[in-house]
């Protein structure tokens, strides 16, 4: 039979640069926020760190086996949703629940849908969110070492107090692994960006807004910036090639969507963060974002 006609999946952009190559680089990108969490968290946090990504690495294996699949996970996507995870969690987290969360992450948020490239959520977020409605209490405890402090939202959500801007900035806060160091962050973003495996118009979009939008309503910019997830999740998972749009004008869409998402949920939910929910929800919308924005062609009707 003649295939040349059939029309397969996305990507059909070809370069030099494989799926390997670019996960790997993600990898990079993010050493410089774990080496951050290893410096605030110590030992803990390489325990969380590695704990998450041998559960993802060993579920991709599993599901891959199971399904008579080629062996990929020298690929690095596992091992990127494994950081990514470990970067969303509490260090006082028990790595039972980390292990735990990476194995939903790999095989409810991406497995399931057929492997990578082909789930419309991050999967990291998944896990998280699994993690946070399974076990509330473990995932908004943080306490390392004796030491027991509140995250900045929360502290200004509850009551009212606010954080050093420097500290917010350079990671001298009590929060999750990856949240607490917005100068890490950017580092590895920095990188990525100049690799060109990263678009800069979702996080400009979703950071922008959630800046104009707690200005508009009395609150501090500057600090809903550097005082959550935020910078991780704008940075590094709203920015995922396969659960985001494709077209530009979808991109700044989807960024000004999540943004909006984060100012409402945590200016008037119950929830202090909205970082995870925003990501997530809009996940959902990018099919229809994608066929709404995409370039026309000559002579399609509208």
């Amino acid at each position: 039979m003649n295939n040349e006609l059939i029309v397969t999946s996305s990507p059909h952009v070809r370069s030099q640069d494989s799926v390997k190559k670019i996960m790997w680089s993600v990898v990079l990108a993010l050493l410089p926020a774990v080496f951050a969490a290893v410096y605030f968290f110590k030992a803990r946090a390489i325990s969380v760190v590695l704990t998450a990504v041998v559960g993802a690495v060993l579920t991709e294996y599993i599901f891959q086996k199971v399904r008579n699949k080629k062996i990929a996970i020298d690929d690095g996507s596992a091992v990127v949703t494994g950081l990514l995870l470990a970067l969303t969690l509490p260090p006082s987290i028990p790595l039972w629940t980390a292990f735990f969360g990476s194995v939903v992450a790999i095989g409810l948020g991406k497995q399931v849908f057929g492997g990578i490239g082909q789930n419309p959520f991050n999967p990291a977020l998944v896990g998280r969110a699994f993690l946070t409605a399974a076990y509330p209490v473990l995932m908004t405890t943080w306490t390392v070492d004796g030491v027991s402090t509140a995250t900045p939202l929360s502290k200004m959500k509850m009551d009212g107090i606010a954080t050093d801007t420097w500290n917010l900035f350079v990671g001298q806060i009590g929060g999750s692994l990856g949240e607490t160091s917005a100068l890490a962050l950017l580092l590895g973003f920095a990188y990525l960006l100049y690799k060109g495996y990263v678009n800069w118009r979702i996080p400009l979009a979703m950071v922008g807004t959630v800046f104009v939008g707690t200005f508009a309503f009395g609150a501090d910019p500057i600090f809903h910036l550097f005082g959550g997830g935020l910078m991780l999740g704008a940075l590094f998972m709203a920015t995922d090639m396969v659960s985001s749009p494709t077209t530009k004008n979808g991109r700044w869409i989807f960024g000004l969507g999540a943004g909006l998402l984060v100012v409402v949920i945590r200016l008037w939910g119950g929830y202090p963060e909205g970082v995870m929910y925003s990501i997530l929800l809009m996940n959902t919308a990018v099919p229809l974002i994608d066929r709404y924005t995409r370039p026309r062609s000559l002579g399609e009707v509208k």
